[in-house]
């Protein structure tokens, strides 16, 4: 083995450092974002099942699905005569420190059911 064999094998043992380096960012990037789309969903079934309970006039199943909702989000619920929208709002954190934080919000609106008191059926 010559000198020069002996620099270019460090030569290959940096760029593989490198390159790892770079897959192991490019996973923690990718593993972030499917972290914010689990959230995001989250947030979504969160405001579907809240408006869908607000709008059976269900309190305690109401309740029940505001407390399912992710940590850290706010639920708010504004109701009129003809629509009930519930906001979903969720700062999602990074893993790491000092990195920005990620808004995340959904909302869904329903008509409320009549307060006739029938079974519908």
């Amino acid at each position: 083995m010559t000198v020069r064999d002996r620099g270019e094998r460090g030569m290959v043992t940096a760029e593989l450092a490198v390159a790892t380096l770079a897959a192991l960012a490019v996973l923690l990037m990718m593993l972030w974002g499917i972290w914010l789309v689990m959230l995001q969903v989250r947030c979504i079934d969160t405001a579907a099942a809240v408006a869908r309970q607000a709008a059976r006039h269900d309190e305690p199943q109401e309740a029940r699905a505001v407390a399912a909702a992710p940590a850290g989000a706010t639920v708010t619920v504004s109701r009129t005569p003809r629509l009930i929208t519930v906001t979903v709002r969720l700062r999602a954190q990074p893993f790491a420190q000092g990195l920005p934080v990620v808004p995340l919000s959904a909302q869904a609106a329903v008509i409320p059911e009549p307060d006739g008191g029938g079974d519908g059926g």
